[in-house]
């Protein structure tokens, strides 16, 4: 099974000591361009992995390939991405997601804050519209006991 996060700090303590174990993945899928071509930062990012959990470093347009391969939902696997502009690659490429956890996007001038850890410029907005209209449903949480914000944004 594969489990779909936004998140753009990407690897932090709340996907190690809360998601990893909520979902049980063994497997950490971290989806971003910049990061997939930069060897030292997966190095980094890689120290603060448990051992049991695998973890590689893709670009956008890789990832469809990686979860339509033979035996691969065979594994619990946390695909994180940085962004919604970057989910929205992975929907349009044809990845199937069915639940998307809004997990951290900082707030920053311009955007608003839908709840404690979610701002969104109108960019944003338009895109989590675009993602629910094409079936995705949004689940806004930073860990997994908090309960789902937002329902009807």
């Amino acid at each position: 099974m594969f489990w779909y996060r936004i998140d753009n700090r990407l690897v932090h303590g709340q996907i190690i000591e809360a998601w990893l174990p909520y979902t049980g993945a063994t497997r950490l899928l971290v989806v971003n361009d910049a990061l997939a071509s930069d060897d030292l930062q997966q190095q980094i990012i890689s120290l603060a992995i448990p051992g049991r959990v695998e973890v590689r470093f893709l670009r956008v347009d890789e990832l469809k390939a990686v979860v339509t391969a033979g035996g691969a939902g065979r594994v619990e696997t946390l695909v994180l991405v940085a962004n919604c502009g970057d989910a929205r690659r992975l929907h349009d490429a044809g990845v199937q997601i069915g639940v998307l956890n809004v997990g951290n996007l900082h707030y920053s001038p311009g955007k608003k804050q839908l709840c404690a850890h979610v701002a969104v410029s109108d960019e944003d907005e338009g895109c989590m519209r675009y993602l629910q209209r094409g079936g995705i449903e949004l689940d806004f949480r930073c860990v997994p006991n908090d309960p789902v914000e937002i329902k009807g944004w």
